[in-house]
């Protein structure tokens, strides 16, 4: 069983690509941040193999200081797996504030960095993993439209930006990441808004766009419009916008809500995985 890092994107993906393709739904994380290190957007990327006799089976990637995204392709080993892994990623001295994935593998290699370090660990989220293929047209729908937003609409977004982190618990950006980030994702054309009346009443964004899939993220309907069935209407709306191109939908939830959930089901996506985002933290908790 060999540990292997690599520097190169490219070869990298040449390696996951047959495995991640079958899978682009399930691993659609994973696959979506690879093509950002592909495209240069991320510093001091970390990407990892475990291979036993030339056959991948473990995957292992990260773009500090967001979480390391691991994948376990032979479950059979996976003690054997997170052991080394554990060993390999913490001789490497890398900056592992949390992980993400499938929650039974997050949840197990958990275990085994907590030994190695000595460190504890905290739910950040418990995640359900929804996919689209068909958005269910028997829907009621909210008054308005969807529309792309505007560049000048910058400030909207910046605000939307802070209340989404607020009300998901997510640690506060800086100012200055949160106005980069809006004006990317405003360049790409990323951002659907809901207009009813001239007002922009809820939001949704494409993100991490693979071969045939791409994801919904950073739902948001401000605490004045809710319980309007904007953020449902947004959501079939853009996602149906979406399938035009793609071949299916995915997006993340909050298993702790269940209305978003119950949202999301009557759309038409159905859950496909549990994941879980678990943050590392010293024993005297800094």
């Amino acid at each position: 069983m060999k540990f292997n890092v690599f520097t190169q994107a490219q070869e990298f993906e040449d390696k996951a690509k047959p495995f991640l393709s079958k899978h682009e739904d399930l691993y659609s994380l994973f696959y979506g941040v690879l093509q950002g290190i592909k495209a240069g957007r991320y510093e001091n990327p970390f990407m990892a193999t475990i291979e036993v006799e030339d056959c991948i089976v473990a995957l292992f990637q990260m773009t500090p200081p967001h979480p390391l995204n691991l994948i376990i392709i032979d479950e059979t080993k996976i003690d054997d797996i997170l052991t080394l892994a554990a060993h390999e990623l913490f001789k490497r001295k890398l900056p592992i504030q949390s992980a993400v994935g499938v929650k039974s593998v997050v949840t197990a290699f958990s275990e085994k960095w907590q030994e190695t370090t000595k460190c504890k660990a905290k739910l950040l989220m418990d995640q359900g993993l929804y996919r689209l293929d068909k958005v269910d047209h028997s829907l009621e729908k909210s008054p308005g439209s969807w529309r792309y937003a505007r560049k000048d609409e910058a400030p909207i977004l910046e605000n939307w930006f802070k209340a989404f982190e607020m009300d998901t618990g997510l640690k506060s950006s800086p100012l200055d990441a949160i106005k980069e980030k809006v004006n990317q994702f405003l360049e790409d054309e990323e951002v659907f808004f809901w207009e009813d009346k001239g007002k922009i009443v809820s939001m949704m964004k494409k993100a991490r766009p693979s071969e045939r899939g791409v994801t919904v993220s950073f739902v948001y309907t401000p605490h004045e419009e809710r319980k309007k069935g904007y953020a449902r209407t947004m959501v079939a709306a853009g996602s149906e916008e979406l399938l035009k191109t793609y071949d299916f939908c995915v997006l993340y939830t909050d298993m702790m809500n269940p209305t978003s959930n119950k949202i999301y089901r009557e759309i038409g996506y159905q859950k496909i995985a549990d994941s879980i985002h678990i943050e590392f933290v010293s024993e005297d908790g800094l």
